[in-house]
């Protein structure tokens, strides 16, 4: 699997911007609200020292990275549940999405204008979080009434089904994002098939001003977590101007040039592993031929399951699995070296994978 991510926000907050930053792309962000009408879609190779290192070490003909998928859609205004703007159309766009990024403006410029007509982070939070409960709402109303006529009919197996629906529908009409509701395994899984935009975990880029950057983020930090009521790694600030800026340079200059700003790493880099701490997903590496490349799992996956998200014959027909950690390898100079001081196991298919762990599949 890789990495998909929603960005989401109101008109003009950046997030275009924030989107050409991070797919290394040039679509339109100009000053006036739905410049993006379209979802722009960028699919991102996962920055990863680990791979890099590994390429060094071992010399492959190809080094293949995970990815992270970004599908940025139109900006959202106070209203567009009942046909404000451009309504909430292009929600659809970020149904299938993994988690949402909300960008939030938290910078001061006159050239640039604000929906609302002022830079306030609380409210423009309170408008989505809105809006994407009243666009929840409607698709829980509307497939609820096809479940309860389906069950009036004699379906039985439409009970769990109107029952979940029934309890995010009470949720949401008190005011509760589905994903703070207490819903067992299969509850969940039920909703989960809805796309319901609510119950989608949530990080929250704070876009600063760039004179903010490196030093005057943490107001807006706490601010956002605050109003949120998550904790604050989840938000991330970064001024996407800033970052757009450094979609040009070679990696030496844009580390050189980061570090002057104080700022240990770009906005991509962390904004990934800020998804895949929420997420709770894990990257392990394979060894196959000439190619050296790096997967993405849920954090728990059985080795076996991994070897399917490469074959599904490597999962069907798995043997066993010989794991090296990335420390190991590197310190061993090569798989025959780290084999030599026994640092190769031999691990069955129920071994659960770990995140940096070196992987050769064998299979039937």
């Amino acid at each position: 699997m890789s990495l998909e991510l929603g960005i989401i926000g109101l008109p003009n907050v950046g997030k275009s911007t924030l989107f050409n930053a991070l797919a290394g792309t040039s679509v339109p962000s100009e000053n006036y609200a739905f410049c993006t009408v379209d979802a722009n879609v960028g699919v991102v190779p996962v920055p990863d020292e680990r791979l890099t290192k590994l390429g060094t070490l071992l010399e492959p003909e190809e080094l293949t990275p995970t990815t992270i998928r970004f599908v940025d859609i139109a900006g959202l205004v106070k209203g567009a549940s009942h046909g404000e703007g451009l309504g909430n159309k292009f929600l659809a766009n970020i149904r299938d999405v993994d988690a949402v990024v909300q960008v939030v403006r938290c910078f001061e410029d006159s050239s640039v204008s604000h929906v609302e007509g002022s830079v306030d982070p609380e409210r423009d939070l309170g408008i989505i979080d809105t809006e994407l409960k009243f666009a929840d709402l409607e698709t829980v109303g509307r497939n609820l009434e096809k479940k309860r006529k389906d069950l009036q009919r004699g379906d039985k197996e439409a009970a769990p089904t109107v029952a979940a629906l029934e309890k995010a529908l009470e949720g949401l009409d008190a005011g509760a994002n589905v994903r703070a509701l207490e819903l067992s395994e299969a509850e969940a899984a039920i909703l989960d098939s809805y796309g319901l935009l609510t119950a989608k975990d949530v990080l929250y880029v704070a876009n600063i001003a760039e004179a903010d950057a490196g030093g005057g983020e943490e107001g807006w930090v706490e601010r956002i977590a605050k109003a949120t009521g998550d904790p604050s790694w989840k938000v991330l600030p970064l001024a996407a101007s800033l970052e757009a800026e450094l979609v040009g340079l070679d990696e030496s200059d844009r580390r050189e040039f980061l570090a002057g700003l104080s700022i240990p790493e770009a906005g991509l880099e962390r904004l990934v592993k800020a998804g895949y701490r929420l997420l709770e997903l894990v990257s392990f590496f394979t060894i196959k031929g000439t190619e050296v490349r790096a997967w993405t799992v849920p954090r728990g996956t059985p080795v076996s399951e991994a070897a399917g998200k490469i074959h599904s014959d490597m999962e069907t027909g798995f043997i066993k699995a010989e794991v090296v950690t990335f420390d190991d390898l590197v310190d061993g100079g090569s798989m025959h070296g780290a084999r030599d001081v026994g640092h190769v196991r031999t691990e069955g298919r129920d071994y659960v994978v770990q995140d940096g762990d070196v992987v050769l599949v064998h299979f039937h």
